[in-house]
């Protein structure tokens, strides 16, 4: 989901042609800007669904598939402010409602209930259906509207950093308008977040990048730490898979242009054989404190390396696995969108074995797309 959280998809720099890009809360479309307007996609067929070409945004967020956009303008012209919120239709093609501020706004969330709007020093909860204002939330300088929405309306929660100096995240329940808690996650600062659909379970990894935590948001726990790799290395996405329960697999794209693969459930499995206690005792804050290897799975160079870009868990399958009466195997479908104009969908199938196998099922550009047309997507 917009992609649940990293920081802001929008990016200010003309070095890339896409200018912001999200997926929706259930990742079955996804929406780019670039300098002459926004695109909405189909990410099952690659369809071109609506386009329109008006300048520059830079915040362009979906609600799943229905005709409600939010977007923010690139300031380029006076009419696409960056501190004007426009809820946009696109059967009609006319805004329905404009929210104005002080300062530009750098991130939107939304479900059904809920419009999260995120300021570099102030965030805004609003009634989605009235855009009655609901709470102003107070925070720390937040340059890169880094953020994280759980859509679910069961356990709706927003998370934002607390702190310049290290990786704390503020946890508040949007439906109920509190605090829920804080969290103390990386000794260095946070580079980017991500929720569950559910709300139960938060990702964080900081600038350093190397150690990517799970946190059970309930108890305010550190769960599980995975480490990425020795090196550190930016964290431009995370995401976790789509599962209401307890998500299979939370995913990691970094700058390096590998996409990292975490099996959240083979981690429980060894777990919950070591302790009689579901998610186990906490890990202490070292290089030993990440699981075994065999839970991370990594493909290299799934994009150029240096390129932002925003990846998704799309779908999780389970299979029977035939070498194993018992086993089941894990397939999962990755979307990427990087910010130099491609689409790309990857596969990965991992056994109970610690074998896993990758595969790019298809790669478009989304800069040549023609509206309407279906995507015969090309396998490079």
């Amino acid at each position: 989901m917009s992609s649940g959280g990293q920081p802001s998809s929008s990016s200010s720099s003309s070095q890339y042609p896409v200018l912001c890009a999200s997926f929706n809360q259930d990742n079955s479309g996804f929406a780019i800007s670039t300098r002459d307007g926004f695109k909405i996609f189909d990410s099952n067929t690659g369809r071109l669904c609506y386009e329109r070409a008006v300048g520059a945004f830079i915040v362009v967020e979906m609600l799943y598939s229905s005709s409600l956009l939010a977007i923010v303008g690139g300031g380029e012209q006076p009419s696409l402010s960056p501190r004007r919120l426009c809820l946009f239709n696109t059967t009609t093609g006319t805004a329905l409602r404009e929210l104005n501020f002080l300062t530009s706004v750098l991130a939107v969330r939304l479900n059904k209930k809920r419009l999260v709007v995120v300021l570099q020093k102030k965030t805004y909860i609003y009634d989605s259906n009235t855009l009655t204002i609901l709470d102003a939330i107070d925070t720390v300088p937040n340059v890169k509207g880094l953020c994280a929405f759980s859509p679910s309306l069961d356990g709706c929660f927003l998370a934002l950093p607390s702190s310049t100096t290290k990786g704390s995240v503020l946890v508040y329940n949007v439906m109920e308008l509190h605090s829920h808690c804080e969290i103390d996650a990386h000794h260095s600062p946070l580079a980017a977040i991500a929720m569950s659909f559910n709300g139960m379970y938060i990702a964080t990894a900081s600038e350093q990048g190397t150690i990517i935590r799970v946190h059970l948001v309930s108890e305010a726990t550190k769960s599980y730490s995975f480490r990425r790799g020795t090196y550190p290395s930016t964290i431009f996405s995370l995401s976790f898979g789509p599962s209401t329960q307890l998500p299979d697999i939370l995913v990691a794209l970094s700058s390096s242009g590998s996409i990292h693969v975490f099996s959240l459930g083979l981690a429980i499995n060894q777990r919950g054989r070591r302790s009689n206690s579901f998610l186990g005792s906490l890990l202490p804050d070292s290089v030993n404190d990440a699981f075994d290897p065999a839970h991370h799975r990594v493909l290299h160079n799934a994009v150029p390396a240096g390129v932002k870009s925003n990846v998704v868990v799309r779908k999780v399958d389970k299979i029977a696995d035939t070498g194993l009466s018992e086993a089941v195997a894990c397939r999962a479908t990755l979307s990427v969108i990087t910010f130099n104009g491609h689409f790309l969908e990857y596969t990965v199938n991992i056994n109970t074995q610690n074998e896993s196998k990758w595969s790019l099922e298809s790669e478009f550009n989304l800069l040549a797309v023609v509206s309407g047309e279906e995507q015969h997507f090309q396998l490079v």
